[in-house]
C-alpha cells in the first residue's frame, strides 16, 4: 500500500483556504475520534471529501469499516455526480444506500393554494435563490433544501438501519461527515441523542486539496463537485464549468430559473423575482468571469451551514 504524505502543511493550507477564520492552533487537539459505537455510517455526498473518506475507509486507512454509506439524492445533481457514484460503488467493500425525499425540482415549482383561501397561491421556498424586490433591493429566499433533502433523510435512514427504538438515548450510531480542515466552521454535532458525529478528515487535518492529493497518489480519478446543478451557492467558476463541460445541466438550470420565476409570479407569498445568480440577471446572460478575475471575493460552500453539501 502506498503511503500518502501531505505535500503542504495543513495549518498553512487551512489558513489560506478558510481565510484564517479559525486558526489550526485554536482547534489543535480538539478533534479526536469519539468512542466506537455499534453502527458506523458514512454520509456520502459523492464530492471530493466524502469520496476520499469512503476510499480511505475501503483501504483500511480509517477504521472501523462503515456498515454503509448513505447518499441522500435530491434528484437534481448533474449527470457527472451520478456517473461518479456508480463508479464509486464498485470500489467500496460496504454498501451504498441511496435514498430520496423526492424531486426537489418538482417540489420547488409546485404551486399550492391556501386551505382557508383557495384563491390565494403559494410556493415553497426550498432553495436560497436571490430575490429582486419590487423596490429594487436584493433579498434571498428561505432555504430548506439541505435540511429537508439531506439531513433529515440521512437521519431517517440511519435510524432504520440501526433499528433505533423510540425514545432511545444510548449512542449506538457514529455518523462520518466529510468536512475537511479548511471547512471547520461547518462542523455541527448531531441533534439526536442516539447519534454522534465524527469528522475523520478533521482528525487528520486534511483539507480538500489534501483529499485530491491522496486520490491522485492512490491512482483514483478526481471526483466532481457534488451539489444540485442549479444551486445559487455556485461560484462563477462552477457556473462556467457547468456551462462549458455539462451543457445539459446548465440548460436545465436556465430552464429551472425561468420556471421558478413563472411559479412565483402566480403566488402571494413572494412578490419579488427569483434569480439563481447574485447579479439578479438571467443565468444565460451572466458574465462568468471568476470572482477573483473581477476583483471580488470568492463565494463557496462554506456558506452552506449544515455541512452536508459540496462534500
Amino acid at each position: 500500500m502506498q503511503k500518502f504524505e501531505l505535500t503542504t502543511e495543513p495549518e498553512t493550507v487551512a489558513k489560506q483556504e478558510a481565510g484564517g477564520s479559525r486558526s489550526a492552533a485554536t482547534c489543535s487537539g480538539l478533534f479526536d475520534a469519539p468512542p466506537a459505537t455499534e453502527y458506523t455510517f458514512l454520509s456520502l455526498g459523492a464530492g471530493v471529501q466524502s469520496s476520499c473518506l469512503a476510499l480511505m475507509a475501503a483501504k483500511g486507512e480509517i477504521t472501523p469499516m462503515p456498515d454503509a454509506a448513505i447518499f441522500a439524492d435530491t434528484q437534481a445533481e448533474p449527470a457527472s455526480v451520478y456517473r461518479w457514484l456508480d463508479w464509486l460503488e464498485t470500489q467500496l467493500p460496504f454498501p451504498v444506500v441511496r435514498v430520496t425525499r423526492g424531486s426537489i425540482t418538482e417540489e420547488s415549482l409546485k404551486v399550492r393554494t391556501f386551505k382557508n383561501d383557495p384563491e390565494r397561491k403559494w410556493v415553497k421556498s426550498l432553495i436560497p435563490a436571490f430575490i429582486e424586490n419590487p423596490d429594487g433591493t436584493k433579498g434571498i429566499m428561505g432555504r430548506q433544501c439541505t435540511w429537508s433533502y439531506k439531513v433529515e433523510m440521512l437521519e431517517k435512514t440511519a435510524r432504520k438501519l440501526a433499528e433505533i427504538k423510540r425514545g432511545q438515548k444510548d449512542v449506538t450510531v457514529t455518523q462520518w461527515i466529510g468536512i475537511s480542515w479548511d471547512e471547520l466552521q461547518r462542523m455541527k454535532h448531531g441533534r439526536k441523542p442516539w447519534v454522534q458525529h465524527r469528522w475523520p478528515l478533521i482528525e487528520r487535518k486534511m483539507t480538500r486539496r489534501h483529499c485530491l492529493e491522496w486520490m491522485e497518489a492512490n491512482g483514483y480519478p478526481e471526483p466532481p463537485r457534488s451539489a444540485c446543478m442549479y444551486c445559487p451557492f455556485h461560484s462563477d467558476h462552477e457556473w462556467r464549468r457547468l456551462r462549458d463541460e455539462e451543457p445539459e445541466a446548465f440548460a436545465a438550470s436556465v430552464q429551472f430559473e425561468k420556471d421558478l420565476q413563472a411559479a412565483k409570479a402566480q403566488t402571494d407569498n413572494q412578490r419579488g423575482i427569483p434569480y439563481l445568480h447574485s447579479s439578479l440577471k438571467p443565468l444565460d446572460t451572466v458574465d462568468f468571469s471568476t470572482d477573483i478575475e473581477r476583483g471580488q471575493g470568492a463565494f463557496d460552500f462554506n456558506a452552506e451551514c449544515e455541512g452536508m453539501c459540496g462534500v
